[in-house]
């Protein structure tokens, strides 16, 4: 009988050493598998002579030089990517394979890129034995607070193929929530931005050349038309401006509306800035509707995959606080944590709030006496997707007429204000003739 020496897995993902007397490596594994531990590298002790030393020593160095990657990361891994990566780490977890070789087999089969560098320091630090939500959690360019939390739970429950199938179907509700919502806005955002430029061409380009063909003929021109050709002046730069030289106004027009995005996320970037903003955003009409709806099932379904999945209460709040994106919902969230900490209710101190409809806190007031309120959640947060699907279509059902009768507004307030000089003059030509 021989001795052999094993690293191993156990069920947390932790990595194990010892030694197990057996006659075969095949008898060493089945008793390495009765201690609950899953083997990854079994060999048979042996006496080392002088020679082998030197190349045992340099096995390690090597194999740590062939794992060592990484290099330059920019950005954050994107969320589809990431979903894929835990759908697939869930299916190798379902099928009882090790921990560390479902990353190493994962790991293997990424594109370069910032993904599989990050990857690349999960396996290192999980083959240092640390626990997989702590190698994770080293990683904040892929994985959030959330996600490491969530598997976190799932490892000291030992549920993590669970954990992991219910944040894939989490991070793929709410990619398809965000993709609802902005492509409700792509259609009018497009639509104003070509209007925009059409209209400054328009300006800069036709309106000067009626104002030399009015010149010519001397007539007086209407208030409307007179406004136009100003604004046309002030668009191409044809005004006086003593002392300077003057800038078209085409450049303001042209350059503002993104000086305009950057000066408000240089606003949301300060505390008091995302305050008012949020608060404007979710009263404006209409658009505020859309916002309160995907915020309220944001975090309902934040909130209740937490829950399900055995993170404390309190720390649940606070992550979902934290990954609310809207500081109105912050504030209250913030004072239901307090109100649990102090042992009153989930309810109350969001009823008072008054963020959300009277039917999400009666559900939730209801999945507090049941002791059932995770899935009540969950039903709240799939009501409202359903609800932010009709309002997208109903909001760009809206936009479109809409759009339609500005864009047609301005169109015939410039081919009215350019024509009806136009007729003046044919009139006065016609006087003439006569």
């Amino acid at each position: 009988m021989g001795t052999f020496q094993y690293e191993a897995l156990d069920k947390a993902g932790k990595r194990q050493k010892g030694t197990v007397e057996a006659t075969s490596s095949e008898e060493a594994i089945q008793r390495i598998k009765l201690q609950n531990l899953f083997p990854t590298s079994v060999r048979e002790q042996r006496v080392k002579k002088s020679g082998e030393k030197g190349e045992a020593a340099a096995a390690p160095q090597a194999k740590k030089k062939k794992r060592k990657g990484g290099g330059l990361s920019i950005g954050k891994v994107k969320t589809k990517h990431l979903t894929t990566f835990t759908r697939q780490l869930s299916t190798l977890q379902d099928a009882g394979l090790p921990l560390l070789r479902s990353l190493q087999i994962l790991e293997s089969q990424q594109r370069p890129g910032l993904l599989k560098n990050v990857l690349v320091s999960v396996v290192e630090d999980v083959e240092g034995g640390s626990a997989l939500s702590e190698a994770m959690a080293k990683q904040p360019k892929a994985f959030n607070t959330l996600y490491c939390k969530m598997v976190a739970a799932g490892e000291v429950g030992g549920v993590l193929d669970v954990i992991l199938q219910r944040l894939a179907e989490f991070m793929e509700k709410a990619q398809r929530l965000k993709r609802k919502v902005v492509g409700a806005l792509v259609y009018p955002v497009a639509v104003i931005v070509i209007a925009t430029l059409i209209v400054t061409g328009i300006m800069y380009f036709i309106i000067p050349k009626f104002k030399e063909i009015f010149a010519d003929f001397e007539i007086e021109l209407p208030g409307i038309t007179v406004f136009l050709i100003e604004s046309s002046a002030w668009m191409s730069g044809n005004y006086p401006t003593p002392g300077a030289m003057p800038v078209p106004g085409a450049v303001y027009v042209i350059f503002g509306l993104p000086a305009l995005f950057m000066l408000f996320k240089l606003i949301r970037m300060t505390k008091p800035g995302r305050a008012v903003t949020d608060t404007v955003l979710l009263y404006t009409p209409i658009l505020g509707g859309l916002i309160r709806k995907s915020t309220i099932a944001r975090f309902t379904r934040t909130l209740g995959t937490l829950i399900a999945a055995g993170v404390p209460i309190l720390e649940a709040i606070n992550i979902t606080k934290e990954t609310s994106g809207n500081y109105v919902f912050e504030k209250a969230l913030g004072k239901v944590h307090d109100s649990i900490r102090e042992g009153e209710t989930f309810a109350a101190p969001l009823r008072e709030a008054k963020v959300c409809d009277a039917i999400v806190v009666n559900m939730i007031d209801v999945g507090e006496e049941t002791g059932d309120m995770d899935t009540m959640l969950l039903k709240v947060a799939d009501n409202y997707d359903d609800e932010v699907d009709t309002a997208v279509g109903s909001l760009v059902s809206l936009l479109e007429p809409l759009l339609v009768i500005v864009l047609g507004g301005i169109v015939g307030t410039i081919v009215v204000a350019m024509f009806m000089p136009m007729v003046a003059m044919i009139e006065g030509l016609q006087g003439g003739n006569k």
